[in-house]
């Protein structure tokens, strides 16, 4: 992933400049990385960005609950289907 150079911030300088860095955010509305020791270490996005990303990671794990609920119900057999009253019956 490719991320302009303006766009990182040591996190020296971010502790000094929080409110102004969060202020740019919010106009810009491009994400803040945050450097510690040189190395990417947070990332730091506005709320909306934030709200899309999570619905997106909600729908991709609904997808995975509808994949995993077809393949077990491609192992469904009704023939081995206990009734009710059998399972009444052994309590």
């Amino acid at each position: 992933m490719l991320v302009e150079t303006k766009q990182m911030v040591p996190i020296t300088r971010l502790q000094k400049e929080l409110t102004q860095t969060v202020r740019e955010l919010s106009d810009s509305g491009k994400a803040v990385y945050i450097l510690k020791n040189n190395n990417m270490e947070a990332v730091l996005l506005s709320y909306d960005e934030y709200e899309y990303l999570k619905n997106i990671e909600e729908i991709f794990e609904q997808f995975e609950i509808k994949n995993m609920v077809e393949k077990r119900s491609g192992k469904y057999d009704p023939k081995n289907n206990i009734s009710w009253e059998k399972i009444r019956e052994e309590i």
